[in-house]
């Protein structure tokens, strides 16, 4: 055989030989493509759905500081906290969602104690809201908020000294009463874990049908939060008018409390209430 050929015939080879080996990592590792996005590579998407959020004080270079995590029982505080990039410098550019730049959720560890605030930010970029505990114990907050395009939920503890009287979780129930008085009804169908579940609630006040006055560019708000690990859920608010609805997904099987908001008569409601999936 000529040089040539001879040249021709091993390169022929080590194609084969390569190629094999590409396809062999491939069938070993499939997920390869998805570790090397999760690092950087050039697929990544900071706007991939992720149902579970509020698990960590920092997320994709940004990250929560509070100025003081320790508050007094049943005093009004001014609670101040600031979101960073990943130099230490405080972000001031934030996105309006839910037509708020900043949505500040406190709750506590046995999910008692729900409180939706909007809090206020200064020139220097810190915001602030003024917050009363009037139970001790530990508490989870939530920085819910949206900037450069991407959603976030930040997450820290604050901490209310004290004996700490933890309530068992309630039982699930698909009807509960607000602290003004109004009926509301949740239909849930077959919630499973990992699907998107349609959420309905109709309300009631003193036996007639109640139809809500917008609340934050929808019918109502709702806020869901896994038992345990407090872990904070994305829902997406529908409108059909049928009541207020809402889209969520459960990742996991567990029980989980979801604080529905709602405004009529120009007041905010909040009711509670637990779902199992399972």
């Amino acid at each position: 055989m000529s040089t040539p050929a001879k040249l021709a015939a091993f390169a022929t080879t080590l194609a084969v030989l390569f190629g094999g080996g590409a396809l062999a990592g491939a069938a070993i590792d499939p997920n390869r493509g998805e570790s090397d996005t999760e690092h950087g590579g050039a697929d990544d998407d900071h706007d991939a759905p992720d149902p579970v959020r509020g698990l960590a004080v920092a997320e994709h270079d940004l990250r929560v500081v509070v100025e003081n995590p320790e508050l007094r029982r049943g005093q009004s505080e001014r609670l101040r906290f600031r979101i960073v990039d990943e130099r230490g410098e405080t972000v001031r550019d934030f996105d309006v969602e839910h037509e708020k730049r900043m949505h500040l959720i406190v709750a506590r560890r046995d999910l008692t104690g729900f409180q939706h605030l909007h809090p206020e930010q200064a020139a220097d970029g810190t915001w602030a809201a003024d917050v009363a505990l009037p139970e001790a114990g530990s508490y989870r907050l939530f920085a819910d908020f949206a900037a450069g395009g991407t959603s976030y939920t930040l997450a820290s503890d604050l901490r209310v000294d004290g004996d700490a009287d933890l309530q068992p979780l309630p039982a699930p129930a698909s009807t509960a009463v607000s602290e003004g008085g109004y009926a509301v009804r949740m239909h849930a169908g077959d919630v499973r874990p990992g699907r998107e579940a349609d959420l309905r609630f109709t309300i009631a006040k003193d036996g007639h049908a109640v139809r809500t006055e917008p609340y934050l560019g929808a019918g109502g708000h709702l806020v869901a939060l896994r038992e345990g690990d407090m872990a904070f859920l994305h829902v997406h608010p529908t409108d059909d008018g049928a009541g207020i609805g809402f889209m969520a997904t459960f990742p996991t099987a567990g029980r989980y409390r979801l604080f529905l908001q709602f405004k009529h008569a120009g007041r905010v409601q909040t009711v509670a209430f637990t779902q199992e999936v399972k």
